[in-house]
């Protein structure tokens, strides 16, 4: 069996949680793995200590509504916590806020995006050499996924790899050796949660000029995102062998 820990960072807005739940069952249901899976989590946000580094076969890190760069107490003490997993060489899968903290943390620099913000059904384009990577086997050189985001990964940190990059993104997905994998998108959400978020946005996208409507509608559903989250859990169970 592989355990798994969620450090929960955030939480959805209230009118996509009240019809779908949090990021603990976004993420569990699009990752499966069945009974062969230990899921738990812990919200970092709380002063609970966390989780030792060996307390699991591997880590995900949610997204949030914060940004990295309030560096909040809780977040300075997460980012020292990543920074004791990085050194232990431990499995960790950073998503969109975690993607950003695991970036900041071993000296990477998170600033908001000069492209502006990324939100709705996008198209990722994988760098040469990303399509024999664990987590993208099975993908095509262009995947579709979901993201919502306004703060970017503008410097990747010392030894990461980039996988991926989008129109707005340049550093969309990275490698750092063979246990960290992080994405700036959310491939546990599906079309109906994508268009949650963009009607829960649509005052903020219509002051920034963008088309609320159009990113609603052309929002839907993917098999990339999920593909990825099961193909890290599947790396997971392999490397546990």
């Amino acid at each position: 069996m592989v355990s798994i820990v969620i450090l929960r960072a955030g939480d959805p807005p209230p009118s996509v949680a009240e019809r779908r739940g949090t990021f603990f069952d976004f993420i569990t249901r699009s990752a499966g793995g069945g009974a062969a899976v230990r899921w738990s989590e812990h919200d970092v946000r709380t002063d609970a200590p966390l989780p030792g580094v060996h307390a699991a076969d591997g880590f995900v890190m949610t997204g949030s509504s914060s940004s990295v760069t309030e560096r909040a107490p809780w977040m300075l003490r997460t980012e020292a916590w990543l920074r004791d997993l990085h050194a232990a060489e431990r499995p960790f899968f950073g998503i969109c806020f975690g993607h950003q903290m695991l970036a900041q943390a071993l000296g990477g620099v998170v600033a908001k995006n000069p492209r502006g913000r990324e939100i709705g059904t996008i198209r990722v384009e994988l760098h040469h050499g990303a399509e024999h990577d664990p987590v993208f086997l099975g993908l095509p050189r262009t995947a579709v996924v979901n993201a919502t985001h306004q703060d970017s990964v503008t410097s990747l940190p010392a030894g990461a790899r980039l996988l991926a990059s989008s129109d707005k993104e340049p550093h969309a997905a990275f490698a750092i050796g063979d246990h960290i994998r992080c994405v700036q998108f959310h491939p546990e959400f599906d079309g109906e949660i994508m268009k949650g978020y963009v009607r829960a946005r649509a005052h903020l996208l219509a002051q920034e000029g963008l088309d609320a409507d159009a990113i609603h509608d052309e929002a839907g559903d993917t098999e990339h995102g999920p593909l990825m989250l099961r193909n890290w859990v599947d790396a997971l169970a392999r490397r546990g062998r």
